[in-house]
């Protein structure tokens, strides 16, 4: 069958592979243009548009053989230049964002992945049922391509956390913002919010301080219908202070991310970064600690312990003093001043905007080369 469907388009299979002709094609910005030269190109067998419309039923065919390569790029060429390609839009962009993932090929992943949710926020949607099944699709599929990524969970901080859309009503300048995507993990998928504690675990620190609190708070209303020793760590230690309990669910925190596929990338950092979590604020909390006491539950000798402590005191600014005759840490006033606060806001504003405006220039590029991709 697949034979037979690459000897009915092999004319355009050849154009594919001219390099002339691929540098004309990607000079083009109109699907039909691109039709119409391919039409007129000399060949010994000239270009039809039904060979252009059995791209699509190819790429199906190729898909179901486990060719997932190949039907990535049989969509991506059915939708470059087919004038018809927006009656199979959204099982095209579905279609491109699976193949890109069954093949490990996550760069593509990515960037079909960030077409199909903006396409997603563009729609109009018949019923708030349908937007709310597209979203959760995109939620879970989403974690196999951060799972992956470098930068994997920013991204998903970003998208899920403090992803919002801009409704209109009336065609006036009034808009109400939502956050779509944290609405629908809300409503249909809570059990996401493990794998959004994590990422802000993994990547805790001074600029990102603000994102924990945010967390917080969702974890309190969340609650009544989700919990798990990774939000019950965060509950134990940021909500109720109840350091054993928050050491305890650390320990049932380890077996889950060394166990769960999403999770087991970032369990290291994970641990490590839940660790000094814990044990800055604990010297938040208290005027003086000891240092024998620190030491028997980091499993560390005093001596060690107390390096440990200076470079955690360092690291987070903590106004504190070693007493290494009592064997104490003495803790000052950590009471934060109006200004202080002031800043530590606009660093967290000046973070959110970094990453939005990262996320805007790589949805820029990703639009200027959209004609480009994959043909080189």
């Amino acid at each position: 069958m697949i034979n037979g469907y690459s000897n009915k388009i092999q004319p355009l299979f050849n154009i594919f592979g001219d390099d002339t002709a691929m540098e004309q094609i990607r000079k083009m910005r109109d699907g039909k243009d691109v039709m119409k030269y391919l039409m007129e190109k000399d060949t010994e067998k000239k270009v039809t548009p039904d060979m252009v419309e059995d791209l699509y039923p190819l790429a199906k065919v190729v898909h179901d053989c486990g060719e997932y390569k190949d039907a990535n790029h049989y969509l991506y060429y059915y939708r470059l230049l087919s004038p018809n390609w927006e009656e199979h839009c959204m099982d095209i962009m579905w279609g491109k964002l699976a193949t890109a993932i069954l093949s490990g090929d996550w760069d593509n992943a990515l960037h079909d992945l960030v077409n199909l949710k903006e396409y997603v926020e563009g729609m109009s949607f018949t019923s708030a049922l349908q937007a709310l099944q597209l979203r959760t699709w995109l939620i879970h599929w989403s974690l196999y391509v951060y799972r992956k990524i470098s930068k994997g969970p920013d991204y998903l901080i970003e998208h899920f956390l403090y992803s919002q859309k801009t409704i209109h009503k009336m065609e006036t300048l009034t808009s109400i913002s939502v956050r779509s995507y944290l609405n629908t993990i809300q409503t249909t998928c809570p059990y996401i919010l493990r794998y959004i504690a994590a990422a802000v675990i993994s990547h805790v620190n001074s600029k990102t301080k603000s994102v924990l609190r945010d967390l917080v708070r969702i974890i309190q209303q969340e609650a009544y219908s989700y919990r798990d020793p990774i939000t019950e760590f965060i509950e134990c230690l940021c909500i109720n202070y109840d350091f054993d309990g928050a050491q305890q669910k650390l320990r049932e925190c380890q077996v889950i991310v060394n166990s769960d596929y999403f999770l087991e990338p970032y369990s290291q950092v994970f641990m490590e970064n839940a660790r000094l979590l814990i044990f800055e604020t604990f010297c938040r909390v208290h005027e003086c600690i000891s240092i024998n006491m620190l030491s028997e539950k980091l499993n560390m000798n005093q001596e060690e312990a107390e390096h440990w402590i200076v470079n955690l005191i360092r690291n987070a600014r903590l106004d504190a003093k070693i007493d290494s005759k009592l064997g104490h840490v003495m803790m000052g006033n950590m009471a934060v001043s109006p200004y202080q606060q002031l800043i530590d806001k606009t660093k967290s504003l000046a973070y959110r905007v970094q990453v939005m405006a990262s996320s805007l220039e790589t949805k820029s590029s990703e639009r200027v080369n959209l004609f480009h991709h994959d043909l080189a």
